[in-house]
């Protein structure tokens, strides 16, 4: 007997669609982050609770939502960014579906605080399911908008018992703040557990991208990076970046990858930058790179993954092949580097005679030193074998005629 078709509950829908996009709390940090950045925001804070699991916070100083559009801000494809689907073709923002929030207050109890340039006060509003539950109430406010996200996956179960870790899912989100605050220099980021005052991750607007990887990653790797840039007039991109040089290697590899300022994921790229790293650092270490890639938009297709960390563009075997042989030269330029050090120092002694005389006094030294040595021990292997030859002439090595 044939199933029966059943026309799926609204609800239903939107839960399946929001557990597609968000798939635990670091995607929705993410997608947050973006309407920040869209939003034109220099200062974005986040504060978070339990691993993100009983409450995210996101405040920014962006340009704030209109009272009018409160209403439908949370409703599925709803969006300031996108008109028609051609637009797609030019898209420089990083959102265009208008399915974040909605996604999120489908599985989440979501509050926007917001107020706008030209707004006298800030308004409140509550949402549930992607509707608003009552009619935004006035309040006192700066410019920006807050929004605050209470009880992720409260109504599924399955995926609220799958990220029972705090401790990993805060992490995810530490992870994913530091990436978009060393991408966006000129612009604040911090990011801190709920109730601590002290922040784990915080960056400056006054910062540069090499003051950010500092603060976030460490001295050890940014003393150790080297620049990158990259500009292709045939192939319409333009790269720039930092890579460490083959002096710094870890245990895992630190990819950064922007394209087109959006945070995404390329395992061809990563593959073909480690296969040039393992001719230089040892076995089973990894290098540090972070890489943004501006391509023009008409080339790019963002509409290929429900997260948008994967995208696809136009002649990517190509263009990887380009980044490939930058990186080499790089690398093989800091090499270079190192060896002239070397040069230099050797030079020292070449061309100056007091230095040269005194190297040679020391070489002759240690040459005398290790010539004793060897006499000394030559005398010692020869008396143990004299000493062997008696024994064996007495026969006296035998227990029973001792």
């Amino acid at each position: 007997m044939a199933g029966i078709i059943r026309r799926l509950d609204e609800t239903v829908v939107n839960r399946i669609a929001a557990g597609e996009v968000i798939q635990r709390p670091a995607n929705a940090i993410k997608e947050m982050i973006e309407n920040c950045l869209d939003a034109r925001a220099t200062n974005i804070q986040v504060t978070v609770k339990e691993g993100g699991l009983k409450l995210i916070q996101i405040q920014d100083n962006g340009t704030g939502i209109r009272k009018e559009d409160l209403e439908i801000v949370c409703e599925r494809f709803t969006t300031s960014k996108l008109n028609k689907f051609e637009d797609l073709a030019a898209i420089s923002t990083y959102g265009f579906r208008g399915e974040a929030l909605a996604s999120i207050s489908h599985v989440a109890h979501v509050t926007i605080t917001t107020k706008t340039s030209e707004g006298k006060c800030a308004y409140r509003a509550n949402y549930c399911d992607g509707k608003l539950k009552a009619p935004p109430k006035p309040c006192a406010g700066n410019q920006g908008t807050q929004i605050s996200v209470e009880d992720l996956f409260y109504n599924v179960s399955t995926r609220r018992k799958a990220l029972k870790n705090p401790s990993e899912e805060y992490a995810r989100i530490v992870e994913v703040v530091s990436r978009y605050a060393v991408h966006n220099s000129g612009k604040s980021f911090s990011v801190k557990k709920h109730g601590e005052t002290v922040a784990d991750v915080r960056t400056l607007a006054n910062a540069s991208t090499v003051d950010n990887i500092r603060a976030i990653f460490g001295n050890a790797v940014s003393r150790e990076l080297i620049e990158v840039d990259i500009e292709e007039e045939r192939l319409a991109f333009r790269l720039k970046g930092y890579i460490s040089n083959a002096n710094y290697s870890m245990k895992k590899c630190i990819f950064l990858l922007f394209i087109n300022h959006r945070l995404v994921e390329s395992n061809a790229l990563k593959k073909v930058i480690e296969t040039i790293y393992a001719a230089y650092l040892p076995k089973n270490t990894h290098p540090f790179l972070y890489l943004s890639l501006e391509i023009a938009p008409n080339n790019v297709d963002v509409n290929v993954h429900p997260t948008k960390h994967e995208v696809h563009f136009l002649h990517e075997d190509s263009i990887i092949e380009i980044v490939q042989k930058r990186i080499e030269e790089k690398l093989l330029g800091s090499n270079a580097s190192r060896t002239y050090f070397t040069q230099v120092y050797a030079e020292k002694y070449y061309n100056n005679p007091l230095y040269f005389y005194r190297f040679i006094q020391s070489l002759f030294f240690k040459l005398h030193l290790f010539s004793i040595l060897i006499i000394f021990y030559f005398c010692n292997f020869m008396e143990i074998l004299s000493l062997s030859g008696l024994l064996e002439t007495l026969d006296i090595d035998k227990p029973n005629q001792i």
